[in-house]
């Protein structure tokens, strides 16, 4: 009997409007799809999944995420429906942003909202910003750790390869993602140079999921 392949969700962290989240997302799944390091038979299917269309507010459940099902359910759909899809699959990679120095406070809010859905199961950090989102990249990581989620070791960072710590504001590539625009030589750059971290974390992740 054939067994149906693992589940993948590339999880889409900004919501913001004129976001580059979504375009990166899309070529960390392209790239992803480019390669199987752990030659899984099957190979793994990998969806888009994007926390802005579950349109979530701040946390306003009664009970904590942690107490369900054992001790009751969520009272909201919104909550019920972002749980829901998230408890779909194996594992997950999850894309992103950093604001001022840490991680996106919508971002950390959809995380809020989740535990039962996803506990135990791998996942992937690929972070992008000025200074390559290390910091929103080591803060994801600390919290998906407390919820009991299988971090791997390595993590991609994105840095904006034109981009002057002193004169960041000057740089083409960033100017352009502040208005929602990846620039292809950017995206290019990354898949190209950093295609040997991409491989090394997600045969990681699949690791995880022998």
């Amino acid at each position: 009997m054939s067994q149906s392949p693992k589940k993948i969700a590339v999880i889409i962290g900004s919501i913001r409007p004129n976001r580059i989240g979504d375009q990166v997302a899309a070529m960390v799944k392209s790239v992803l799809e480019e390669t199987n390091p752990k030659n899984a038979t099957p190979t793994p299917a990998l969806s888009l999944v994007d926390i802005a269309s579950f349109n979530l507010p701040i946390f306003n459940e009664a009970i904590f995420p942690a107490m369900v099902p054992a001790f009751g359910e969520f009272a909201h759909e919104h909550s019920k429906a972002w749980s829901a899809e998230i408890a779909k699959y194996d594992a997950y990679v999850f894309v992103t942003a950093e604001w001022n120095g840490g991680l996106p406070g919508p971002t950390k809010n959809a995380i809020d909202y989740l535990y039962h859905a996803w506990i135990g199961k791998p996942i992937m950090i690929v972070s992008y910003g000025i200074m390559g989102g290390l910091s929103a990249s080591e803060s994801l990581a600390k919290a998906l750790g407390v919820m009991k989620l299988q971090v791997v070791d390595t993590k991609v960072s994105l840095t904006f390869p034109d981009a002057d710590p002193t004169k960041q504001m000057m740089s083409p590539g960033l100017t352009n993602a502040m208005s929602g625009k990846l620039l292809e030589s950017v995206a290019e750059k990354w898949k190209t140079e950093q295609r040997d971290e991409f491989t090394k974390a997600y045969g990681e992740l699949l690791a995880k999921l022998s």
